[in-house]
């Protein structure tokens, strides 16, 4: 099956310099332990033709002998959601409120899910009901609620998790232990009018990542002494990670405006962070202690980059607007192999979150009772191969 071409209205890549395989060279250069995002390089941007990507392999589900189409749903369909029943195979969680953010637990049959309006955390399982195991007092006003989540780094022995919320006085990272109240651990991060999204990811050793909105202030994202608008990366309990650039600060990188979603990489020690800026959107990887000097790619438009999953040699970004997934190959050194390619475009809506779980599977959350076309089943909960036949759970 051939995936449809990409919108030419917002899809396309604007690397500083162009190669002749399309890939894009990040400028790094170590300095004394912070990134520094520019706002703007419009000088040397320019325009690039939208991506058409070539016939490909599917996302498919697991078990399922025919892949699920990666066009836009038919109203001949024979199968239709009827309320809370969805007979799609690849849908694990039905009639749930917006998804902020999805973390796929061990084994991979299962994952904790937070609704960013209501801050309820639940475990999902395909055939069980969602099992609320937590619940978060937040304030989605400005773009906030509960827009992180992930598992504690010694999960398998603490059974923790982590997420990122906004609440009528600031943002903030909260511990999440199953029949106990959530348990503050990072607090005071600004809070505004907007710019209130952040992610969270645990990093492949004993530490947290945090990508914080800035609060409606670029000035703030900027400031090192300030939280907001910022990469941190944390211990459990919240304190500068002991192998930081700068031992005595979680700050890492700056100059974050929106940061859809955070995911490390298990190749090497990068990670990435999608961020909405107000005259792109753009992809970052983030090396603690090297500087990077634009963007590693960036998006026409507004196709709403949100969550993000990364694992062996794939690069999954969630977007809201375009209601697609957008995958990547990482090379070295900052490039990117081969083109880029959209999945699964209007086939569940609007995606605003996505995790990899430990058997190469991806897990995707919708976002289609915010500004979508619901159907009677959202929002929704789903669990796929990746788009590239798998190579994402793969080393």
């Amino acid at each position: 099956m051939v995936v449809p071409p990409v919108n030419r209205r917002s899809l396309g890549r604007v690397p500083r310099r162009s190669t002749a395989i399309g890939a894009v060279l990040t400028a790094v250069a170590l300095v004394s332990g912070c990134a520094d995002f520019p706002e703007q390089h419009t000088q040397d941007w320019r325009e690039q033709p939208s991506l058409r990507p070539q016939a490909g392999p599917e996302p498919r589900v697991e078990g399922q002998e025919e892949p699920p189409p990666s066009g836009k749903r038919s109203s001949s369909r024979p199968d239709q959601p009827e309320d809370c029943s969805d007979p799609d195979p690849a849908v694990i969680a039905t009639c749930l409120d917006p998804v902020g953010a999805v973390a796929a637990l061990p084994g991979g049959n299962s994952a904790l899910v937070g609704e960013r309006d209501t801050g309820r955390v639940l475990r999902v399982s395909d055939g069980k009901q969602p099992e609320e195991i937590a619940r978060v007092q937040v304030d989605p006003t400005g773009g906030g609620g509960l827009t992180g989540l992930t598992l504690s780094p010694s999960y398998a022995e603490d059974g923790l998790a982590y997420a990122y919320v906004t609440t009528p006085t600031d943002n903030r990272v909260v511990r999440i232990a199953p029949g106990d109240p959530p348990d503050p651990i990072l607090t005071g991060v600004p809070r505004g009018s907007s710019g209130n999204a952040g992610a969270i990811t645990a990093d492949g050793s004993n530490s947290l990542i945090v990508a914080t909105g800035n609060a409606g202030s670029a000035e703030q994202a900027a400031d090192r002494s300030v939280l907001a608008g910022k990469v941190l990366r944390i211990d459990p309990f919240g304190e500068p990670a002991e192998d930081n650039p700068d031992p005595t600060s979680p700050v890492i990188s700056t100059g974050l405006s929106a940061p859809g979603g955070v995911c490390a990489s298990n190749r090497d020690e990068a990670f990435w962070v999608t961020d909405r800026k107000a005259d792109r959107e753009v992809l970052h990887r983030i090396t603690p202690g090297q500087r990077e000097e634009a963007p590693a790619w960036s998006w026409n438009g507004h196709p709403g980059v949100s969550g993000c999953a990364a694992a062996g040699g794939t690069l999954i970004v969630a977007l809201t607007e375009e209601a697609a997934v957008y995958t990547m190959r990482p090379g070295p050194q900052g490039t990117f192999t081969g083109e880029p390619q959209p999945a699964l475009e209007d086939t569940y809506g609007r995606f605003s979150a996505a995790a990899s779980g430990p058997n190469g599977l991806l897990w995707l959350g919708t976002s289609n009772k915010t500004g979508g076309e619901p159907v009677s089943s959202d929002d929704r909960v789903i669990r796929v191969e990746p788009p590239s036949g798998g190579a994402a759970g793969k080393e």
